[in-house]
C-alpha cells in the first residue's frame, strides 16, 4: 500500500474531474491579482471565479494584464501539513523554476516540516514544466504510483521522464508573447496583422522556444502534426492532452486531426488556467504528448521544424 499523496499546484489545470480520474490528492494555490483594482484571489482549478471564456475575453476585448504570485509560505505549509499529519508522505509536482518561486517555496516549506513531523518525507519536483506539461507529469506520476511505486521510486521516475513531455501548437494573439518578452511589439503587432501563429516547444530549461511561424492555421496544423508524428513515442499508448485558450474550434480542427493521422490511446481537451493563462493570453491551441528527452537549446526539435517548414512552404 502507498503511504504518500502526490500534490501539485494551480499552474498544471488539472481540474477536479482529472484530479479524482488520477488520485491527485490536492494542489496548492498561486494568487492572481485583477487589472485596474487592488482585488487579489487564490487560484481556482474549477473556475470559481468566472468562466474560461469570461477570462480569456476580458484580456482579448482590452488587453487587460492579469498578473500572478507562487503560493505563499503560508499555503504551502496548510496544503502540506494537512496530509502529514494523516502519517503520508509526500510527492510535491511543481511548475518549472525558469517561471516561478513556488519550487522554492515548496522546498523552504518541506525543510521546516518534516523537522516537525520526524520520520515523514518530503520530495518536491521541478518538472521543467508549466500548464498542461505539468499536468503531464503529474499524471505520469499518479500511474507510476499505481503500479506499486514508492515515494522514491516514484520521483526518480518523474526526474527521468519530464522533460520527455512536449508541446506544439499554434499561438495566433502575439499581444501576450510581446509582454512577457518573448518577441518585440513590432512583430506581435506585424504578426497579429497578417495571421501569424507561431509554433513552440519546451526546452530542456522549462522554457518556451518558437520554432516556426506560418501564415494561416491550415499550413499551422500540418506543420504541428507532421512535428508530432517525427517527435512522439508509442502514440498508441498514450493520453495526448489538448489545451485552448479561448480557441475551442481550432482545438477541435486539431483534435480530429491528432485522433485520424496519430491515432492516441486518449485525447483529453483542456482548457488554459487563469495562472500560467495570465502569461499566455488567449490564442493558444496546443497538443501535450511524451517523446525522447528535449535535447538542449531544442537543437534537435529546431532542424525537425526547419525540415518541415521548408517542405509546406514550398
Amino acid at each position: 500500500m502507498n503511504d504518500f499523496v502526490i500534490i501539485t499546484d494551480s499552474n498544471s489545470d488539472l481540474n477536479k474531474e482529472l484530479r479524482e480520474k488520477y488520485d491527485i490528492a490536492d494542489y496548492i494555490r498561486g494568487i492572481i491579482y485583477f487589472p485596474d483594482s487592488d482585488r487579489s484571489e487564490l487560484i481556482d482549478l474549477e473556475w470559481s471565479l468566472m468562466t474560461p471564456d469570461e477570462y480569456f475575453s476580458s484580456m482579448k476585448e482590452h488587453k487587460n494584464l492579469y498578473k500572478t504570485a507562487a503560493p505563499t509560505i503560508e499555503e504551502v505549509t496548510t496544503v502540506f501539513e494537512k496530509y502529514l499529519k494523516q502519517g503520508l508522505d509526500i510527492l510535491s509536482i511543481n511548475i518549472s523554476t525558469g517561471l516561478s518561486a513556488t519550487v522554492d517555496t515548496c522546498r523552504l516549506v518541506a525543510k521546516d516540516l518534516l523537522e516537525k513531523y520526524p520520520g515523514r518525507k518530503i520530495i518536491v519536483i521541478d518538472t521543467l514544466r508549466y500548464s498542461t506539461s505539468q499536468a503531464l507529469v503529474t499524471i505520469d506520476a499518479a500511474k507510476k504510483r499505481l503500479s506499486g511505486a514508492t515515494l522514491e521510486e516514484t520521483a526518480a521516475y518523474c526526474e527521468e521522464e519530464k522533460t520527455k513531455v512536449h508541446q506544439i501548437g499554434t499561438m495566433d494573439d502575439m499581444f501576450f508573447l510581446a509582454k512577457s518578452g518573448r518577441i518585440s511589439n513590432f512583430k506581435a503587432f506585424f504578426g497579429n496583422m497578417i495571421g501569424l501563429n507561431a509554433l513552440a516547444d519546451i526546452n530542456d530549461k522549462g522554457l518556451s522556444e518558437v520554432l516556426a511561424r506560418f501564415k494561416g492555421k491550415r499550413d499551422a496544423h500540418k506543420a504541428v502534426i507532421e512535428y508530432i508524428k517525427r517527435t512522439i513515442v508509442n502514440p498508441e499508448e498514450q493520453t495526448i492532452f489538448i489545451a485552448q485558450s479561448l480557441r475551442k474550434e481550432a482545438s477541435e480542427q486539431l483534435a480530429k486531426l491528432v485522433k485520424e493521422e496519430i491515432k492516441p490511446k486518449e485525447i483529453i481537451m483542456n482548457d488554459v488556467g487563469m495562472s500560467c493563462g495570465a502569461n499566455i493570453g488567449p490564442g493558444l491551441t496546443s497538443v501535450f504528448y511524451k517523446g525522447e528527452k528535449a535535447t538542449p537549446g531544442l537543437e534537435k526539435e529546431k532542424a525537425i521544424m526547419e525540415e518541415i517548414s521548408a517542405s509546406i512552404k514550398k
